[in-house]
């Protein structure tokens, strides 16, 4: 016995031994692609030696002879740290995904492919302005510089990821930096999943009850619009569904509701207690691991710029200089439409046009896919753009028989010069230049918000297309291609863009806010993205007679909800304070305690508060049982409360109080009678999730923030090194936006939020702060993967400095770029 215990003891031993030794391989072959920041490169492509030095929060501070060799320093930078995510991006928007993932990623690929982005972008160099187009040429530099690094000097791939996938990668090319700018509008827009839903919504209900689920944003009321079925003479289903978009982490076709969303907003001098400007930016954008975002300063020759940028691109999106800030919100400008095509029966690439007949224009596309044979795509397009399967978009639901459907969109164009546009504006000196600059921008439309030292502005930038007045549909839901009215008639000039510079109030801003109410076919939009942050917004600019860089943090970190303040009151009117008391344990007992919390309420959206948990439990069982009986499987398109239908139900507006009759019972259900069953509903689901002592509830349980890895964030233990999750308030409809998942097991998770915060003080621009929600570096191993992230939940910022002096005193590194000889 002894001696079996001996040999058991040694084989334990040994694999114990074995497992540490294969732990410890695995991490230097890991750690290999750490970059070392205090090293000095010989690089071909630069006039002169360019430094990059690396602050302690690992933000780069680029310096060099002239632009040229600072883009260069600026891609070097970006494949340091985020090699993998820029390679992943310029796989998905060439629609080559599968090449690494297999036919997980196909129907991303294939849709990717039908839009045709990448073609696109290559053609789009050619109209690029001398500038625009040196710079993408000599960050392209940059990037291969150390893609040679890599491949030369055993830098362990590049990436840990490299270990898991083929290490292969191809030199970047300046086209492949548009590229990912138009993946980017793809991520932001959501008009042609908002049409669809429209029309389908409309085979199902009349259209006063369209309005209520589907309503207009508060304003000027649209004309009514013909239902959808009266377009064509085919008959189509009720209740039609191709199947959901692809879903893959990966993907970025995003629900209409997870589409672009952002804030800013500036103050001028008059409104500004130290008497200069005020700006300040928080682009929403989904969480991942690591973020979009990427904190870099150029020291350019018209000045230091600083900023966020995207990994892939030479440009500074977001960011100040000391002359001026600029600011970034989605416009929700309505840029898309969708067609439907009525196809020859005599002659399947032909489909009807104002003048007759006209052919397709075809062409083939191999998308190859690991471990699988590669599949052909026949990619057609007609002359309002290209044609998309039934299955995508859920098209083939309101498309009739004989019938195809296609999209037009403002970023389907190969003169897209959006990256020109947003080079001017990083590079301008005042409000004027900036506006000018924006001029030049396509898609996806947005708000850009401006400032130098003495003005403010805000102007909507991007192409808008030029419409009939006699359009069928307004653009609001699919409409025949063949009818001249339909079509798009060009691009309205850019002066008809909505603008607001030096406004008397002394303020501007936006959060995805209807911004101007104009008559179609000038109207901007038919579709908004908000209606209640925007309440909090104009409370908190107008509390106050004068702000301070201070009250301008305090308004980006609001998490109070206007929605929850206005909802509450309608919901439970009949619920408070009524009713006698009830024994302990019991159901009735349960929903008065729930009730007497929220009475208590002030609607902040606080992470370590039981009763937001309640009322967004609450709510979400209200809006199910208010939508299911009347859309049957359409009410799984309606994942997140909808605030602006819910308050014209309970307020009963246009006879929208019918909403609350349960269409399937004897009974006749009253609002109060749904408004307590969802309550009860709502605490069962509590107390099966989290617990039935309600005051021991936190919405940051519920509410985490998921900084999720795209590609690793699901395999096993990987998933614990390369995820970050964080507890965080806020929430859908707060300015501290916490955009929740609306489905599965964790409803509430956060996965979409202000990535990148920044507020700018031209009274002191160096005390200007700004902070992204991961850490710089995309290696999880590296101290700066996530060193960033717990002080973005908290509520904190870093230092946003132009000073090199101060720069290099908080240097943890220099990386030194020579020319080679």
């Amino acid at each position: 016995m002894l001696r079996l215990f001996r040999w058991l003891l040694r084989i334990v031993t040994g694999a114990v031994i074995l497992s540490m030794l294969a732990v410890a391989l695995l991490y230097w072959f890991f750690s290999r692609s750490v970059p070392d920041y205090n090293e000095t490169l010989d690089v071909a492509g630069i006039s002169a030696p360019v430094e990059i030095v690396r602050d302690n929060a690992g933000v780069p501070h680029i310096f060099g002879a002239n632009d040229m060799d600072v883009y260069y320093g600026l891609g070097v930078a970006h494949a340091q740290d985020r090699l993998w995510q820029m390679l992943l991006l310029r796989r998905t928007a060439q629609g080559r995904l599968s090449e690494l993932f297999g036919a997980a990623t196909l129907d991303v690929d294939m849709l990717i492919r039908r839009f045709d982005l990448y073609p696109l972008a290559v053609r789009s160099m050619r109209v690029q302005n001398d500038y625009t187009t040196a710079a993408l040429e000599a960050y392209a530099a940059g990037v291969n510089a150390w893609l040679r690094e890599v491949n030369e000097g055993a830098r362990g791939r590049g990436a840990p990821e490299f270990w898991l996938f083929e290490p292969a990668i191809a030199p970047w090319q300046p086209a492949d930096s548009l590229a990912i700018g138009k993946l980017i509008a793809l991520d932001l827009s959501s008009h042609l999943d908002a049409e669809v839903l429209r029309a389908r919504v409309s085979l199902v209900l009349p259209d006063e009850r369209v309005q209520d689920i589907l309503p207009d944003t508060p304003g000027d009321g649209t004309a009514a619009l013909p239902e959808y079925a009266s377009l064509f003479d085919e008959t189509l289903p009720r209740y039609a569904d191709f199947g959901p978009m692809p879903e893959h982490p990966l993907s970025p076709f995003k629900p209409r509701d997870m589409a672009g969303a952002s804030n800013a907003w500036a103050a001028a001098p008059s409104r500004s207690a130290a008497g200069a400007t005020l700006l300040a930016s928080d682009p929403h954008l989904d969480l991942t691991a690591p973020a979009i975002w990427y904190l870099a300063r150029l020291e350019l020759e018209t000045g230091g710029i600083i900023g966020g940028t995207f990994p892939g691109a030479p440009v500074m999106l977001v960011g100040r200089s000391d002359r001026h800030g600029w600011g970034l919100t989605t416009s929700y400008a309505d840029d898309q439409d969708v067609y439907i095509e009525k196809v020859n029966p005599d002659n399947p690439e032909e489909v009807l046009t104002p003048e007759g007949w006209k052919p397709l224009t075809a062409r083939t596309s191999i998308v190859r896919v690991k471990d699988a044979e590669p599949v052909t795509l026949t990619l057609r397009w007609s002359e309002n753009g290209p044609i998309l399967p039934a299955r995508h978009y859920n098209l083939g639901a309101v498309t009739p028989p004989g019938h195809v459907a296609s999209v037009a969109w403002t970023a389907l164009s190969d003169e897209d010069t959006s990256v020109q546009a947003l080079m001017g504006i990083m590079r301008a000196s005042d409000v004027d230049e900036a506006l000018a600059a924006s001029e030049d921008f396509v898609a996806t439309s947005q708000n850009l918000v401006v400032a130098d030292r003495e003005r403010i502005a805000l102007r909507t930038m991007g192409a808008l297309p030029r419409r009939s007045a006699r359009h069928q549909t307004e653009g609001r839901m699919p409409a025949p291609g063949w009818i001249a009215e339909n079509r798009w008639q060009g691009r309205l000039p850019q002066r008809t863009n909505p603008a607001f510079i030096d406004p008397e109030g002394g303020i501007v801003g936006n959060t995805n806010n209807k911004i101007i109410d104009r008559a179609f076919p000038l109207h901007v939009s038919h579709r908004w993205g908000d209606t209640q942050r925007v309440q909090r917004w104009q409370r908190l600019m107008q509390g106050r007679e004068v702000h301070t860089r201070e009250s301008f943090i305090e308004a980006q970190l609001d998490t109070v909800s206007v929605t929850a303040r206005t909802l509450l009151p309608l919901v439970a009117r009949d619920l408070w304070f009524t009713g006698e008391a009830a024994p302990e344990g019991t159901p009735e007992r349960q929903r008065r305690r729930a009730l007497d919390l929220l009475a208590e309420w002030n609607g902040e959206m606080n992470e370590h508060l039981p009763e937001p948990l309640i009322y967004a439990a609450w709510m979400r069982a209200l809006q199910e049982r208010l939508i299911r009986d009347e859309l049957g499987p359409l009410s799984e398109e309606f994942t997140r409360p909808q605030p602006v239908f819910l308050e014209r139900v309970f307020r009963d507006v246009d006879g929208a109080a019918r909403w609350c009759d349960v269409i399937q019972s004897a009974p006749v259900e009253t609002c109060s009678d749904i408004a307590r069953l969802s309550l009860d509903d709502a605490l069962l689901w509590i107390a099966e999730t989290y617990s039935t002592n309600l005051e021991s509830l936190r919405w940051g349980d519920a509410h985490e923030a998921t900084h999720d890895h795209p590609v690793l964030g699901d395999i096993g233990w990987i998933s614990w090194l390369v995820n970050i999750r964080h507890s965080t308030s806020g929430g859908d409809f707060t300015l501290r936006v916490g955009q929740s998942k609306g489905e599965g097991a964790t409803p509430f998770h956060s996965v979409k939020s202000a990535a990148y915060r920044g507020v700018y003080d031209f009274a002191d621009p160096d005390s200007s702060v700004f902070i992204i929600s991961t850490g710089q570096s995309g290696h999880p191993l590296s101290r700066h993967y996530d060193d960033l992230g717990e002080l973005w939940r908290r509520g904190e910022y870093i230092p946003m400095t132009l000073d090199p002096d101060l720069a290099r005193a908080g240097a943890v590194g220099i990386n030194r770029l020579v020319p080679a000889p």
